[in-house]
Formats: structure tokens, sequence, C-alpha cells
């Protein structure tokens, strides 16, 4: 429905249509505010809705080039990168803004490759390069992310 591979799209009861992870997120807050996914504080709730434009329009624009065009030296070394970032914001707390919220429902999709690797089945190129090009250390703090994300559940 959004035209492009791997969006996802909500439809509504009364025929709304929604695409796109965040765009997704911010409707079901508005309408079903418990469990927030977003800050109460004015300041930390911007916070959490600048990190995911940045992870949209930034972060996602490497993996879909390597995916799209094969990887350049510099794209495989964005992706690196980003994940000394995604670890320093895990410093001392569990998620990426401390509580768990949209910030983590918006990378985690992503971010698990990097720990988990690819299910039997995915044969999906995209999955590959954020497999390929988000190598961990063993001591990461993405993995311990992952696995606490990982057990919240999925509606």
């Amino acid at each position: 429905m959004s035209g492009q591979r791997l969006v996802p799209v909500l439809v509504a009861e009364d025929g709304e249509v929604v695409y796109d992870s965040p765009a997704i997120l911010e409707w079901l807050e508005a309408r079903h505010p418990e469990p927030p996914l977003l800050p109460r504080d004015p300041a930390r709730r911007a916070e959490v809705r600048i990190f995911a434009d940045w992870f949209n329009r930034v972060w996602k624009r490497a993996p879909n080039e390597i995916a799209d065009h094969g990887a350049t030296d510099a794209l495989a070394a964005e992706m690196r990168g980003a994940i000394e970032l995604f670890e320093a914001l895990l410093a001392g707390r569990e998620y990426l803004f401390g509580e768990f919220g949209l910030a983590d429902v918006v990378a985690f999709p992503f971010l698990k490759y990097a720990s988990l690797g690819l299910p039997p089945a995915d044969d999906e190129r995209f999955h590959r390069v954020l497999v390929e090009h988000q190598p961990l250390r063993d001591d990461s703090p993405l993995h311990a992310w992952v696995r606490h994300v990982d057990a919240h559940p999925r509606g």
C-alpha cells in the first residue's frame, strides 16, 4: 500500500491509512497513550522525536544505499560509526532513552540483526546488509538491549 517494500502500513477501522513506523507509532500514541511510548516531559518528548526523525532520515540512508547499490567504504563506515552512537545512548541504562519507548520500537527492527543475525529462511538483501555492516563486540550493550526489547509483548 505504501508503494515501498518493507514499509509498514496501518489501515484504521475508519479507513484512515498511516504508513511508516514513526507515523504509525505517533498515531497509536495519540489514541492509546497508556502505556506511553513518548515521555510526558516536553523536552524529553522532543529528544525522542528528534532521534526517530534522525533514524528515519539519516541512519536508514546508508543501509538502503548499500542494499540498492552495493557497499562503499564510506557507507560501511557510517553504519559502524552509528553502532558507537547507539552503544553510547545505552551507557548506564537498559533502553535508548532510559525508559522503554518509541526510540526503542523504531530502532529495534533494524538493530536486532546486529545481535541476532538472520533467521534461517530470511533471504531479504536489506536484512543481510544489517547483519554484515553492524558488527558488534561480544560485550556490546546492544546485545542486552536487543534481549530487553525483544522480551516486550508484540501486538
